[in-house]
């Protein structure tokens, strides 16, 4: 279901208010951090998830999509000030709850998390 890596060295502690998206992945909820997902284990290691493809989350390509939160002129990237979701085989970039994948001339709508 999903693919993970424990993160080693990673002394952040990932909670309710600790400035990093939550996200609901699964039954558990996973922290946006610099381009990852983590997720505090039991035993207080750090995993590293993806969001699987889904019905929920797919890869469709979406044209169409208008998106009040940001200009058509906006280019989603490492320094655009949304947050870096890995999703599947690459990255989208979280946009008001939805998942943004820039591709070609527009931003794909990857679903909702």
């Amino acid at each position: 279901m999903t693919e993970h890596n424990h993160h080693e060295g990673h002394a952040h502690q990932h909670g309710p208010g600790c400035g990093h998206p939550a996200v609901k992945h699964g039954d558990h909820v996973d922290y946006a951090h610099d381009g990852h997902l983590h997720h505090l284990c039991e035993h207080g290691e750090v995993e590293e998830h993806t969001l699987e493809v889904s019905a929920e989350n797919p890869i469709d390509c979406t044209p169409d999509h208008q998106c009040a939160s940001h200009d058509s002129a906006h280019v989603h990237g490492p320094d655009c000030g949304h947050a870096a979701i890995p999703h599947g085989d690459h990255v989208d970039y979280l946009v008001d709850g939805h998942l943004h994948y820039p591709h070609g001339n527009h931003c794909d709508n990857h679903g909702a998390v």
